[in-house]
């Protein structure tokens, strides 16, 4: 069974969208004649509650176009489905060679949580039509489903660039939460380091001692002047994050909720 880690994957599908430049769904944007080879964001839309694409995924999952092949690769909510395969249910039992195994794949939530789930690369017939694609449950038995692969979004250079290159770059950002008075720089600083996206965040305040995201404590990387912090850079599907920070400043001292509301059209190099 393959690895991958998917957090990251589902943070740059999440950019693709929100950054620019998706293509329209009208059908000569959508033909897949017309889609160059590359890899895409795509929406990926079955008729179950059951089976679908992991939320961190904002629905979404990668698709790669490779000589006029197309496939799409997607993170689930669980392990409970242990194959798929491209076609009905009959078809799957009749064709073992060709079912579909699991990657495992580990998806990162808003909330900092962390979790092991299955994924699969299927093979995309047709865009923005409905195709047969069956599931292999833990009971071992096979369930029709039909899908449909919509909307690619080609990842613009910035959003790349993020996901494949270590380097620098900046993002606006602005925070809301507490009592209003507090902010920080922006823009702000995200630094990619082997894969793994961080923020840097200078705050309004000296008297910042740590923050909060998800379970993991980050203490500030500055002993003078306003505190500054290098947390996880991993807004949802809004650019929004939940963080806490606590602060001195009052009698006592406090750990106040905030959210971090990244402008994900604004992210690009330092170079740029």
């Amino acid at each position: 069974m393959k690895s991958k880690i998917a957090a990251a994957l589902c943070a740059i599908l999440i950019i693709a969208a929100l950054f620019a430049g998706c293509a329209s769904k009208d059908a000569a944007q959508t033909d897949e004649a017309a889609l160059a080879d590359g890899v895409y964001s795509a929406d990926f839309e079955t008729d179950s509650g059951m089976f679908h694409v992991n939320e961190a995924c904002g629905g979404k999952g990668t698709l790669t176009v490779s000589g006029g092949e197309m496939t799409i690769h997607i993170s689930l909510v669980s392990k409970r489905i242990i194959n798929i395969y491209a076609g009905t249910a009959e078809e799957a039992k009749a064709d073992e060679a060709n079912i579909i195994s699991p990657t495992t794949d580990e998806i990162t939530y808003s909330d900092g949580m962390t979790e092991e789930v299955f994924g699969f690369d299927l093979p995309v017939p047709v865009l923005g039509e409905e195709f047969d694609c069956a599931i292999l449950g833990e009971s071992g038995k096979w369930y029709d489903h039909k899908v449909k692969v919509a909307n690619p979004c080609a990842l613009p250079e910035a959003a790349k660039s993020a996901a494949l290159s270590d380097g620098a770059y900046t993002i606006e950002v602005v925070l809301d939460g507490g009592s209003g008075r507090a902010s920080v720089e922006s823009p702000a600083r995200v630094t990619v380091s082997d894969g793994k996206a961080s923020v840097n965040l200078v705050w309004s305040s000296t008297h910042y001692e740590y923050m909060l995201v998800g379970e993991t404590e980050y203490d500030r990387v500055n002993t003078e002047g306003n505190s500054e912090f290098s947390i996880p850079f991993e807004p949802d599907a809004d650019g929004n994050m939940a963080v806490s920070a606590l602060t001195t400043a009052m009698s006592e001292p406090r750990l106040i909720d905030y959210t971090l509301r990244f402008d994900m059209s604004t992210l690009k190099g330092e170079a740029a």
